[in-house]
């Protein structure tokens, strides 16, 4: 996934200025994909460049209100229903996983209970986001949203879970 799609899905769901995306991406798709002030203007920049966006209204000191344009629906359309073009998966995580071996048993227990606590003090921080939201689920942005923040929720107390497991097992070992 790319800030482009982010940036074009977040506008496709409500126009707004830069600063209204900064705000609605830091409360939402910063929990998935995030970025910096200075990389999400810079691709509104590139989007209406690009003809995917276009500026509605001219406000003060310059601030522009954006939309997406048919041809940035289209490629938004396009994106969503073509998951084949993603790029393969990678996880650095899973990459030091399989490394551990290299390490002192009790290093490698260690690092396995510290991905427990970051995972479990994720998951803690996501069910905090998840009770504070007014979630409607006529609104299909409020709906999907929290599609998404309950798959973060498993996935995290999953990998907590897990590192856990693996930790006990290396202490087994001896």
């Amino acid at each position: 996934m790319s800030l482009r799609i982010a940036a074009l899905g977040l506008l496709a769901q409500h126009p707004g200025s830069g600063y209204d995306l900064l705000k609605r991406f830091e409360k939402s798709m910063a929990n998935v994909w995030p970025a910096t002030q200075s990389q999400l203007y810079g691709e509104l920049n590139k989007l209406a460049a690009a003809g995917l966006i276009e500026v509605t209204e001219l406000g003060p000191r310059n601030r522009k209100e954006y939309r997406v344009t048919d041809a940035g629906r289209a490629e938004l359309i396009r994106w969503v229903t073509n998951p084949q073009d993603d790029p393969p998966t990678r996880s650095a995580e899973l990459l030091r996983v399989f490394l551990l071996g290299e390490l002192p048993a009790e290093e490698a227990r260690k690092h396995l209970t510290a991905v427990a606590e970051h995972a479990q003090a994720e998951l803690e921080r996501l069910e905090a986001l998840r009770d504070s939201r007014h979630w409607n689920d006529d609104e299909p942005a409020s709906f999907y949203g929290r599609a998404a923040l309950e798959y973060g929720l498993r996935l995290c107390a999953m990998e907590a879970e897990w590192a856990r497991q693996v930790a006990d097992r290396i202490a087994e070992r001896g």
